[in-house]
């Protein structure tokens, strides 16, 4: 049996439930089986620097950290679903990939 494996990434959360939302009311209508939206684990990239330039003075950081937000979505292989699916808008700054697996 085929299935669509759709991969959602962002830094921000809010894209991604908004989409997850579109894809699963597309579910309902079309009533393709369905396998999640599931929480893939965040990747955190931290980043300290020095605040000052030069070396004098106290020694002061600032601590930078950047979030990517990860979810997964199988749905069951329908023409109809998948069409609605690649119509979705899709926000700046979400990566979205979809791929056809066999389960």
């Amino acid at each position: 049996m085929q299935k669509a494996r759709i991969k959602l990434a962002s830094t921000e959360i809010g894209k991604i439930n908004q989409v997850c939302d579109s894809i699963t009311d597309i579910v309902d209508q079309t009533g393709v089986d369905i396998s999640g939206p599931i929480p893939l684990p965040t990747k955190k990239m931290r980043i300290t620097t020095r605040k000052s330039p030069d070396g004098e003075g106290t020694e002061t950081w600032e601590r930078f950290e950047l979030r990517v937000h990860k979810r997964l979505i199988e749905l069951g292989i329908d023409e109809r679903a998948l069409r609605l699916v690649m119509r979705i808008p899709i926000p700046d700054g979400l990566h979205i990939e979809i791929e056809m697996v066999d389960v």
